[in-house]
Parts: structure tokens; C-alpha cells; sequence
């Protein structure tokens, strides 16, 4: 069996600006500070991090645990209204592929994303595509990329018999990070130019693969075997 982690943001689809305008009530409603995600590039980078950015640029200090914990379960809140009210983007390709692969006994789909577990399943659902996912990886697993994407292939591996191993981890994403990091697990890395980064930034970072989009589909599903 093969296993395929997918990044959400850029990657599957793109909320135009839900989850910064859901962190920025958050802050706002706890700490009395509004656009606290002015100035944070949130591209790649995990929930937590982003947190910690928000904190650095508001309060000059960085979180403690009751305090993500709590801002976490605001954001939830707010983040499900304002997906409620936003127009969701489905990147090129992505459901056609989703389909093909999640129908096929030699695959797992899963997540590796490095957005909260309810927030990504808060966007996914909004777009009708959470059914193709079986497990994952999130950012509030682990802060660290490279550790999220190894939670999510620990988990995967509950849905192998007798000590199996998969033959293929592909982790594909829009930005350096998912090269990076899903190279140092050991997976084949599948860049996608459909988030803020071009192809040619991408490729800087070398990836097994790269694609401007995913609409190619006979090449993807060639490349995914």
C-alpha cells in the first residue's frame, strides 16, 4: 500500500483569508489587540508557530499552554463562521484526483497539514472533501513540520496488516516547508505551484516533482503509480 499526505492550504483549497480573519477575532475577543496576523507570513508554517508570531507582534512575548488552548477554541469558533461565509477555492484537479486515489485499495490518503486537527477538518468539510481522508498529521500534534508529517505516517501505519510497511509515502504540498520537511521523513516530495509560491521558487528546493497545478491528472496518477 502507498500512502498520500496532502497539505490543505494552497495545496487542496484556499479559504481567501477565513483562518486569518478567525485568528484576528480570536486574539481580539482574549487580549483586546485587533490584526494581530498583520505582518505574519503564515505560508508552511503550523498553528502554533503562527501563534507565537501573533503573541511576539502583539504582547511582545510568547504564549503559555492554558493560553493556546483557549485562543485555539476561540479560533475554532470563529474560523467555522467565516469558512461559513467564504468563498472556498478548490485547487485545480484536486477532486477528480481525490476520487481516483481514495477509490483504489492500494492507496491511504491522509493529511499532513500544519493546521489545527479541528481547522482542518472545519475546511475540508467545507469543500465536500473530507470523506477522502483517512488519517493525518496537524498542527496540534506537534509545532514542528517534520514531526506532524512522522505523526501522520505512525498513524497511517494502523491501517497496515502484520507488520507491514507502505511501499511509497508521497507528501505533497505548496511550499518549501512540505519539500523540506517531507523529504527528512524519508517521502517522495510532490511540489504544486497553486499557493503563493511560483514554480520556479519551488523548485529551488528540490522536489521529487513539481507541478504548476494538479489538473494534469494522467501525469499525477502516473507519478503516483
Amino acid at each position: 500500500m502507498k500512502l498520500v499526505l496532502f497539505d490543505i492550504d494552497g495545496t487542496i483549497l484556499l479559504t481567501n483569508g477565513a483562518g486569518t480573519r478567525a485568528a484576528n477575532r480570536a486574539f481580539e475577543k482574549l487580549f483586546g489587540h485587533e490584526g494581530a496576523m498583520d505582518g505574519v507570513d503564515a505560508a508552511g508554517k503550523t498553528d502554533p508557530l503562527i501563534l507565537k508570531e501573533m503573541f511576539a507582534n502583539r504582547l511582545s512575548r510568547d504564549y503559555t499552554a492554558d493560553e493556546a488552548e483557549k485562543i485555539f477554541a476561540e479560533y475554532v469558533i470563529f474560523l467555522e463562521e467565516e469558512v461559513g461565509k467564504s468563498r472556498i477555492d478548490i485547487m485545480p484537479g484536486i477532486p477528480y484526483l481525490l476520487e481516483q486515489l481514495s477509490s483504489r485499495k492500494d492507496m491511504l490518503l491522509g493529511i499532513a497539514t500544519g493546521n489545527i486537527e479541528p481547522g482542518a477538518r472545519i475546511k475540508l468539510r467545507s469543500a465536500g472533501l473530507d470523506a477522502h481522508f483517512r488519517t493525518g498529521g496537524y498542527g496540534s500534534d506537534s509545532w514542528n513540520r517534520e514531526e506532524l508529517i512522522r505523526i501522520a505516517i505512525e498513524r497511517a501505519k494502523s491501517f497496515l496488516t502484520d507488520g507491514a510497511e507502505f511501499e511509497r509515502i508521497y507528501v505533497i504540498g505548496d511550499t518549501p516547508h512540505d519539500i523540506v520537511h517531507g523529504r527528512a521523513t524519508g517521502a517522495v516530495t510532490v511540489a504544486v505551484a497553486t499557493g503563493r509560491y511560483s514554480a520556479e521558487d519551488l523548485s529551488e528546493h528540490k522536489p521529487d516533482y513539481i507541478f504548476e497545478h494538479l489538473a494534469d491528472s494522467d501525469r499525477v496518477l502516473g507519478i503516483l503509480g
